[in-house]
């Protein structure tokens, strides 16, 4: 039995999406067009791969097993042309969590992966959609659940974040502070908490009960605002360089320590050779810089059984030594 490639890929996409006008987008081509592609795919294997009904679309059982054999069916196909070609084309990847600096820690390992392109990604979904349709191999961000069947990450570094305050703030004038005292201060987010999982997670585990939000035009701008008022605060990792910005101080937090995780985030299946170089060196990076020491007496993560993977954790350091994860 000879399957045609184009089946399966619109059999692959309609399976990511869900929805048919959503997957026949994806491919440039019409919804009837791709309805017709899975209707011969169906036809040669002998069974359906979908449940259609008023509610939508889903996969049957048949449908499920599958979808990860024609994956990677499909990853071996793109192989194959790209071995033809005889050159592997630029791997591309997309970041997102972009007031946080990701590209501060993807600089470090970006050279030992080959190639790359740099996408445009804004937020988890979009990078999530990007890399299911095959317009990104891989993003670097932080990961947290729900996170696509189909996708697959690695924890690559653990990060101490500090508090940043108003100068004029009550507690500007402390070495450290522990979450708990900014219980009475108001969290200032650069979008709506919803959207922002980390910063809602650390206002719902500090009882941080007052919140405001704005909108992210820069890191510039935010710190401006939260200077703005005395009442306010946020968090940022402790390694982000912060901008000339009269009126803002940055104090570390302690007892526990938040940590915000990073993480490399691919699709399965995906073959590209520089995905392989690309984990590797953030791997080789992460133990030549301790990235990854979390100790949960000292430290905090929003959901540490998730985002710690495979990872061991190496051990509690100090604080002041922890800045240079």
């Amino acid at each position: 039995m000879d399957l045609d490639l184009g089946q399966v890929r619109a059999f692959v996409r309609a399976a990511e999406e869900l929805h048919f006008g959503r997957a026949a987008g994806t491919l440039a081509i019409s919804q009837q067009a791709l309805s017709k592609r899975i209707a011969r795919l169906e036809s040669l294997l002998g069974t359906e791969l979908f449940q259609r009904g008023g509610n939508g679309v889903r996969l049957t059982e048949t449908g499920e097993r599958f979808l990860p054999p024609a994956r990677q069916t499909l990853a071996t196909a793109d192989a194959a042309v790209a071995a033809a070609i005889g050159k592997d084309r630029p791997l591309r990847v997309d970041v997102w969590g972009h007031l946080y600096a990701p590209m501060r820690t993807l600089t470090q390992v970006a050279g030992r992966a080959g190639e790359l392109v740099l996408g445009h990604g804004r937020d988890l979904p979009s990078v999530t959609a990007a890399l299911l349709h095959g317009d990104v191999d891989a993003a670097f961000g932080r990961v947290h659940p729900p996170l696509h069947p189909g996708l697959a990450h690695r924890l690559v570094r653990l990060e101490p974040v500090d508090a940043v305050l108003s100068a004029d703030h009550r507690l500007a004038a402390a070495a450290t502070l522990r979450p708990e005292q900014l219980s009475g201060s108001v969290l200032w987010a650069p979008a709506a908490l919803d959207r922002l999982d980390f910063l809602h997670q650390f206002a719902d585990g500090f009882d941080i009960r007052h919140t405001a939000t704005s909108v992210n035009l820069g890191l510039t701008h935010f710190l401006e605002e939260v200077a703005g008022d005395p009442r306010r605060f946020s968090l940022l990792p402790a390694d982000v360089p912060l901008p000339e910005v009269p009126g803002v101080r940055s104090v570390p937090l302690v007892n526990p320590t938040p940590l915000y995780a990073w993480s490399l985030l691919w699709r399965t299946g995906n073959g590209h050779p520089g995905l392989n170089r690309l984990t590797a060196a953030c791997g080789a990076q992460a133990a030549q810089n301790r990235w990854l020491e979390y100790d949960p007496a000292h430290d905090w993560l929003p959901e540490p059984p998730a985002v710690n993977g495979g990872a061991e954790p190496a051990g509690h350091v100090s604080r002041e030594t922890s800045r240079s994860r």
